[in-house]
Formats: structure tokens, sequence, C-alpha cells
């Protein structure tokens, strides 16, 4: 038989970063210290390591053939029947803008006592179970919608798995801009605003800034895009109409930028678009979902 390729993307810890390949004096003086806002940078590395520890071992004696690259971002280069990322879900976040439709991807919470793993189906101390399931194929998947983001009708991005955060370049400046919402059938619902910007996404990050802002949790098998606005403004005191609303699939939505400086970031602070005045951004379901093994479709975990 053949043996089965994976590849292993590995976050790199804070520790590991800061205090060991690029020592920063600031943090390791505050190691030394027992600060609190660094206590649990050195318990979280270690959890980590363990963990590798795990994916390796587990790895090896089931006779996959396997490649570790640091970092989630790295390049994926050759054909894999899996993908595992070590980390949390930013980490298989990250790590998913790399990922066609057609390769499953298998997260693994590496320190789950420090952070979140909603789409981490593996966690420390089960690594080589799940990681059997997985390579065997019983291991249940969910697909999950990803959006496709246009600017000024060329494609910038067509894997958005979290969300889409537009607002101006300064936090503190308030944001203006015309929403469109279309519906498949071509009907148009518009609005000019401010606010301090828009979240917009898919399902998979609707638990997420959609939630924190006033957005409600969708299915993680929904097709539909979600839009909340932040903090709308209402000098006058007639409310928004076009603050949270679901675009189906097939419609889309738009932004006209009135901004002379705005940006809008995909998926976290790593990528970033800079928009000028006039600039329009297209927001639509993608044609390129992405395959999570051990998450069910109401985000349980499937073991």
């Amino acid at each position: 038989m053949t043996r089965p390729r994976v590849l292993v993307l590995v976050k790199r810890t804070s520790f590991r970063k800061f205090a060991m390949d690029e020592p920063d004096s600031r943090v390791r003086n505050l190691l030394q210290k027992g600060d609190v806002t660094v206590r649990r940078m050195r318990r979280s590395h270690d959890d980590h390591e363990a963990t590798m520890q795990e994916v390796r071992e587990g790895l090896e004696e089931l006779g996959a053939e396997a490649v570790f690259q640091d970092g989630p971002r790295s390049p994926i280069f050759g054909t894999y029947d899996l993908v595992v990322t070590v980390g949390g879900d930013g980490t298989l976040l990250s790590a998913s803008h790399q990922i066609g439709p057609n390769l499953p991807l298998l997260g693994v919470n590496s320190a789950p006592d420090h952070s979140v793993g909603f789409f981490c189906a593996a966690r420390k101390g089960s690594v080589k179970a799940t990681l059997r399931t997985a390579l065997d194929g019983s291991l249940k998947r969910v697909e999950l919608s990803r959006m496709q983001v246009d600017l000024n009708d060329k494609p910038i991005h067509a894997r958005v798995l979290n969300e889409a955060l537009f607002c101006h370049a300064s936090p503190a400046a308030t944001s203006k801009y015309i929403l469109r919402v279309y519906s498949p059938d071509g009907q148009m619902d518009e609005e000019e605003q401010r606010s301090s910007g828009m979240w917009i996404g898919p399902a998979a990050g609707s638990t997420a800034a959609q939630k924190s802002a006033g957005g409600k949790v969708l299915p993680l098998t929904s097709r539909k895009i979600q839009y909340v606005v932040r903090e709308p403004y209402t000098p006058y005191g007639v409310p928004l109409r076009l603050v949270v609303g679901l675009v189906d699939e097939g419609g889309k939505l738009s932004i006209s930028n009135k901004m002379r400086e705005a940006k809008i970031f995909l998926d976290g602070h790593h990528t970033v678009f800079d928009l000028a005045i006039g600039d329009v951004v297209t927001m639509r379901r993608s044609d390129e979902p992405l395959t999570v093994l051990g998450v069910t479709r109401n985000g349980r975990k499937a073991t």
C-alpha cells in the first residue's frame, strides 16, 4: 500500500519567537520576573512541544510519510493526502488560505488550556487516535463555505474563512461608504452609512467577530454571507436599515469607499489591502469551500 503523505504546519509559539529565535530583551525580562502579562507563555510553549511529540510519534506509528513545516503561512509544495495544523484556530485559519477545496484539513489544538480550538478535532493527549481515523477516512468532515473578495472587479482573495473587516485606516476615525446588497435575482438595496466599519463573512466566522458585534450564529453548513455594521452612526436619530443582514448564495455585497484612506483586512491582520476613495469592494460566496475533519455540522467535535 502507498504510504499516505501528510503535511504538518506548525505554529511558532510566542515563547519560541521572543525568547529563543528572536530574543526580545523586554519579553525575556518580563518572563524572568514572572510578570502576569507573559505568565502563560512558557506553559503554552511546553504544552505545544509535548503535543508536537505526539504528532511525530503518531504519524510514524501509523506509517505516514510526514513533512513538517514551520509556520502556517509557509508555502506548500507537492501533493498531500492530508494537511495537519498544530496550534489553535488561528493556525488553522492561516493555513486554510493555501488549501484548495479537495484537500482535507485536520486541526490539532496543541495547548488547549491556553488557546481556542473550535475547528481543531484533535488536542493534546488524544492526537494519535484522531490521526488514525483521519487517515483511514472514518473521521467525519464538514464542508465550510469561504468568501471571495474583489477589488474594483478584480479578485484579491477567494479563500476568506472567517471574515473581512472594512474600515477607515485609523481605528479612531469614522468610516464613510455606500453599502449595496444584491439578491440572487439582481435586486439591489442601497444605503449610505457612517460607522466604525463593517464585518462581513461566511458561517465559519459567525461565532467570532460577527457575533460580538451583534450578528447571529449561522449553521456551519450555511452558504450565506453575513454583514454586521460596527457602531452605526445615526446623528439625526433615524436608524440605519442595513445594519445586520444575510446575503443569499448567488447574491453579493458591495462597498463603495468614500474615504481617502481605508483598509480591508481579510481573516485577521496579516492580509490587508489599502483602499482609496472611489474603490469598490465586492464580496460573495467563493467557489472554493474548505473541508475540515472532525467537526460536525453543528460545530461539535466528531470522534
